[in-house]
């Protein structure tokens, strides 16, 4: 049973959705081959053959706009001349921008942007003094033609021949108001395929006769009407002819030798190359139409090696929604493993002698082993390449330079390094945000830089590595860096600090001025900066994904932006401790030590409680409420969990320790647990919901609050507790 055509045509523009962001990247990063190297023909040519497959998956779709402007772009690439056009290349760059804004407008639904700009550039193309010609014109190719048959199909047929089976001449007219001929073409193939074999087909999916009809060479044992009768598509062909091949073609194939090789009506080594199986195309079903002469360049060879028409390819789009439902069941057996676990430990201690208690044991941990394979299996699938992020910063930095009047060269590392997609997707904005901030404020003019010693072309690294359980993401430039004591200045300027506490600040709390919402050196607004926004945004999106972010720079040399982000963001290994009867969690990657203090080693240092630790000053952060002075109140003693948030030390008291844990975070309705001290929560094996720190946002709103606030602080975490218990649907007094 098919699919209703509204149905198919659904999924036709949903796949062209996606596989058109790799096409409109190739032609950014061709157009960034072409301005390094002006006047390549090869470069030309990729060019050509990109907008062209863009144009026809978009004409496939019924997207016409989009078809007809890559259409007049094609064609005036396909004219002698054009690859020595001074403004070529910034043409390529504004046909990308508006591909891009027009396959954002039909997928949203969104108004489509105005494209008389760019038509007019295009014009430019073809309105030089020289007269210009197309760089060759095709040649109508009928299938009954022995001369056009190539050496393996002529095999074939001679084969086929051999083995008895009769050969027929096949010719289908596309109805004239099919809006998709080349689908049509393979719906044709699809039906006639299962009665016999497939050996020659013409014309040439790219050729513009391929719109109009469709001719094959077809090996079968059924009869014509049989055939005739899989043809007759309604809405796809208009007319069909079934005949037996001539006796004058018969003639010309070669002799076959007295033991041929069986001949394999379902699939045959001779079978015709047809370039519409391209799978640059959004189904198999749809390939890019050509109704303008094609090139040599893109003209299939007719020597190349033909290939099975319905060849499948090893690879499955799944939706990323699929897979997070798979990860979301496998959180679920986690929980599940957790609770087995649970109820294997109370069963030992009631039981300590029975005999089960030990093959119970075996059974949950090879249960877990599976489960940890599982859980390993599904977040391989969900891991891509940062390259796919990586390869749109050439442009963005191309693009933001010519802004600022900069020659800037970009450097790409590591871009096989695996991240989950859906961290790859936050933190597009944040990176594109420093990449910008590198080129306008990091980078000086030539200028300047030839003062200093310097190259005039400004250098900036984009770099991603693994380091343990974390990635790390690195954007550094050879600047001018950044001045700690402009900061402090500025900040007080600006009233977000006042002289005395600038005063105080050291150099890595300076530069953290600079994720304050609001703060801007920049002396005047532009398009690129000055507005004061996108620092502190870049800080907020990494909190919530329980990254972190270091800066370190040195004036006159640059400045290094240091991302730590975890591999995912589904399954953690965590810490748990107790604070005031309520049990909270920390990531364990996070934690460097745990030490056992007592109250009379904590001192106050400008109001801030602090801690010698092995000749190191720790500040400290106290969740819970200090307890009352008493006699012995000295002698009380303290967990102090020594944590890392960005390149600083802090501990964090706590009452006492629980455990390490593999915990499945669960989000929590914002409209009702709205707070960026937690990222999540999770549900242990007994049934206790366990509230998931975001360290970062602890740290910066305990360490602006003193001591004696802090009370206040852990009364709202202990709220926020009570609400994700009843959240989670947690038994009641669990927490």
């Amino acid at each position: 049973m098919t699919n209703p055509p509204d149905e198919r045509g659904a999924e036709l523009r949903e796949l062209f959705f996606e596989t058109s962001q790799e096409l409109l990247q190739a032609l950014n990063e061709q157009a960034l081959n072409l301005e390094k190297n002006p006047g390549d023909e090869e470069t030309v040519r990729s060019i050509r053959r990109t907008v062209h497959t863009l144009k026809g998956d978009a004409a496939a779709c019924g997207l016409r706009e989009l078809s007809e402007l890559a259409h007049q772009f094609e064609d005036a690439l396909s004219l002698e001349g054009t690859a020595a056009h001074a403004a070529l290349a910034e043409i390529a760059f504004a046909a990308a921008d508006v591909f891009t804004e027009l396959v954002t407008a039909y997928h949203t639904g969104a108004p489509l942007p105005s494209s008389e700009h760019l038509r007019q550039s295009i014009n430019l193309l073809t309105a030089a003094p020289a007269k210009k010609t197309r760089r060759k014109t095709s040649v109508k190719v009928s299938v009954h033609s022995p001369k056009d048959w190539t050496a393996a199909e002529k095999t074939a047929m001679a084969e086929a021949q051999a083995a008895g089976i009769p050969l027929f001449e096949i010719v289908v007219k596309i109805d004239p108001n099919c809006t998709m001929p080349i689908a049509a073409r393979q719906m044709i193939q699809h039906a006639i395929s299962p009665l016999g074999q497939l050996l020659v087909v013409r014309p040439d999916a790219k050729a513009p006769a391929a719109s109009k009809q469709v001719e094959f060479i077809f090996a079968s044992r059924e009869a014509k009407e049989a055939i005739a009768s899989k043809c007759q598509i309604p809405t796809i062909a208009s007319e069909v002819s079934v005949s037996w091949l001539d006796a004058a073609a018969l003639a010309t194939l070669p002799p076959v030798a007295s033991t041929p090789a069986p001949f394999n009506e379902s699939t045959s080594a001779a079978a015709p190359a047809d370039p519409a199986q391209s799978t640059t195309s959004p189904t198999s079903e749809a390939t890019p139409v050509s109704d303008t002469p094609q090139s040599a360049e893109t003209q299939p060879s007719a020597t190349e090696a033909p290939i099975h028409p319905f060849a499948t390819e090893n690879i499955l789009r799944v939706e990323a929604a699929r897979i997070d439902s798979v990860l979301n069941l496998v959180g679920e057996l986690i929980i599940g493993k957790s609770m087995l676990q649970q109820a294997l430990s109370e069963f030992g201690k009631r039981y300590p002698k029975e005999p089960l208690r030990g093959k119970f044991s075996d059974a949950i941990a090879f249960q877990a082993r599976v489960l940890n394979d599982l859980q390993r299996s599904v977040m391989k699938i969900r891991m891509v390449p940062v390259d796919q992020l990586f390869r749109r910063f050439p442009r963005i930095v191309r693009d933001v330079a010519r802004q600022c009047n900069r020659e800037v060269d970009l450097e790409l590392c590591g871009q096989e390094t695996d991240l989950d997609k859906g961290i790859l997707d936050a933190i597009a904005e944040p990176l594109t945000h420093l990449a910008r901030n590198a080129v306008s404020h990091g980078i000086e003019t030539a200028e300047e830089r030839r003062a200093k010693g310097k190259p005039a072309h400004g250098k900036i690294r984009l770099n991603a590595y693994h380091q343990g359980n974390q990635v790390m993401v690195e954007i550094a430039d050879d600047g001018r860096g950044i001045d700690a004591q402009k900061i402090r200045n500025r900040a007080v300027e600006l009233g977000m600090i006042t002289p005395d506490e600038a005063a105080r600040l050291n150099e890595p709390e300076s530069l953290d001025l600079i994720f304050r919402p609001g703060f801007s050196t920049a002396e005047r607004i532009t398009e690129v900066s000055g507005r004061g926004v996108g620092m502190d945004v870049v800080q907020s999106v990494l909190q919530r994904l329980k990254a972190t972010i270091h800066v370190e720079t040195r004036l006159g040399q640059g400045t290094t932006f240091h991302l730590k982000l975890p591999l995912t963001l589904a399954i953690i290994k965590a810490l748990l401790f107790w604070v005031e009867q309520r049990l909270y969690a920390i990531p364990l990657n996070a934690v460097s030590q745990i030490a056992r203090t007592f109250e009379s080693e904590v001192h106050l240092v400008d109001n801030y409680e602090v801690l010698q630790l092995r000749n190191q000053v720790l500040p400290l952060l106290r969740l819970g409420r200090k307890v009352p002075y008493t006699v012995d109140h000295k002698k009380q003693k303290l967990f102090v969990l020594v944590i890392n948030v960005g390149e600083r030390k802090y501990g964090l008291i706590v009452d006492a320790l629980e455990g390490e844990e593999e915990l499945v975070i669960k989000a929590l309705d914002d409209s009702t647990f709205s707070t960026d001290l937690v990222n999540g929560a999770s549900i242990l094996g007994d049934g206790k919901v366990v509230l998931i720190l975001n360290l970062p946002a602890v740290v910066e709103h305990m360490s602006r609050a003193r001591p004696e606030t802090g009370s206040t602080s852990f009364g709202l975490l202990l709220n926020h507790a009570d609400r994700a218990r009843l959240a989670l649907g947690a038994p009641g007094g669990q927490a």
